[in-house]
């Protein structure tokens, strides 16, 4: 008797131990459990800040953003070297349309014409990534890795779609539809600085 409620005591200090492990390394937005830590071409990154993305009443996914370091402005971000991430986790369907057609109006929208001429072969790129996926579904999973000395690998649930596409310029211009000066949530933008999600 007292050696089955010893188990049980160490059980459940075991699940507590364990529940607080779990809660340390993961926050929770809309019920998308987000990691604090992930892992890039063989580097720890730390989830600079997270939040939700609301277009008129809805809320379409949950972005993360995941750096070496912890910076609160687009500048250090922009020159940050070393890989980074961008996490969509979807809340809803999106046609694949619907989804390149707001890229194309992120990207234009803080992009000048100077930026977007130099990265022309790399937007009709991810212009037949978007082409190859159907829809994308509620609680799909989108990653967006940039890898130094390769390029930007988009992952969608955790298989790689399409080809490698080159060229910090353009990760950088596709990172600023998120934080650039016409962001496409200023609330979510403020979250992935490291504001309140």
């Amino acid at each position: 008797m007292i050696k089955n409620l010893r188990i049980t005591r160490l059980l459940t200090l075991g699940c507590l131990v364990m529940g607080l492990c779990q809660s340390a390394s993961a926050v929770e937005i809309a019920g998308v459990k987000v990691d604090e830590t992930v892992r890039v071409a063989n580097t720890e990154l730390k989830l600079n800040g997270a939040g939700i993305r609301v277009k008129a009443i809805f809320k379409v996914y949950v972005a993360g953003l995941y750096l070496p370091t912890k910076k609160t402005t687009v500048p250090e971000i922009l020159d940050l070297a070393g890989p980074r991430r961008l996490t969509l986790v979807m809340l809803r369907e999106v046609s694949s349309e619907d989804f390149g057609q707001s890229f194309m109006t992120g990207l234009n929208a803080n992009s000048d014409k100077a930026e977007k001429s130099k990265i022309v072969n790399q937007t009709v790129k991810m212009g037949e990534i978007f082409a190859s996926i159907p829809s994308i579904k509620k609680g799909d999973t989108i990653t967006s890795d940039w890898v130094p000395g390769s390029g930007m690998l988009i992952h969608v649930n955790g298989k790689q779609v399409g080809e490698v596409i080159p060229g910090m310029d353009f990760y950088n211009a596709y990172l600023k539809i998120w934080l650039g000066d016409k962001p496409a949530d200023s609330s979510l933008k403020q979250s992935m600085l490291g504001g309140k999600a």
